[in-house]
């Protein structure tokens, strides 16, 4: 998906949880949330656009350990600005993911540019361009910044994730529409 100024335009909900509260110790602004729409808010609704160096990441928000987790990385402001997107609705990234044949419910998405980054992938380039503000943002890039271990790391956060959400009853985004996968 490229970014269009007069076309896939996605409307970002910056009120919502973790938009407008901020980082108050480095007076960074919270990751923005996309709103469930891909239309542009009406004229004179004002609200940002994503812009071409918006980077995505794309989570699953029913999952208490990711959404925290979501809640707290921030990137470098030289970077861009991160956008966290809620995989449970329709979005032409969500779209993309799955033309793409990324299983969302084995592993985040992190859309940097014209790139993916999936799972081990995704942890490891948000610990590359991310801020070293913060305590958690510190270690975030002390643990994940090696691909190697970031590869080793990633399977078994993602296996304490499926406990977690078959612990709480969810169900799986199935993205893929694979039979039998609707539980975790």
């Amino acid at each position: 998906m490229m970014m269009k100024a007069s076309s896939d335009v996605i409307a970002v909900d910056e009120g919502g949880e973790g938009g407008a509260e901020g980082d108050a110790a480095t007076g960074r602004a919270a990751p923005a949330r996309i709103d469930d729409s891909d239309r542009a808010p009406p004229a004179g609704a004002g609200g940002p656009l994503l812009a071409a160096a918006d980077v995505l990441l794309v989570y699953d928000a029913e999952c208490p350990a990711c959404d925290n987790y979501c809640r707290v990385v921030r990137i470098r402001e030289d970077v861009g600005r991160l956008v966290i997107v809620d995989a449970r609705e329709d979005s032409p990234i969500m779209r993309e993911i799955t033309a793409a044949g990324l299983d969302i419910d084995d592993g985040m998405v992190l859309k940097l540019g014209d790139e993916l980054y999936y799972g081990s992938d995704a942890i490891h380039m948000l610990a590359l361009i991310g801020s070293r503000s913060g305590v958690l943002n510190r270690l975030n890039y002390q643990l994940f910044r090696s691909p190697r271990v970031a590869h080793r790391l990633y399977p078994i956060l993602r296996g304490c994730r499926a406990v977690l959400l078959r612990m709480l009853g969810k169900r799986r985004i199935n993205n893929l529409g694979i039979e039998g996968r609707e539980r975790f």
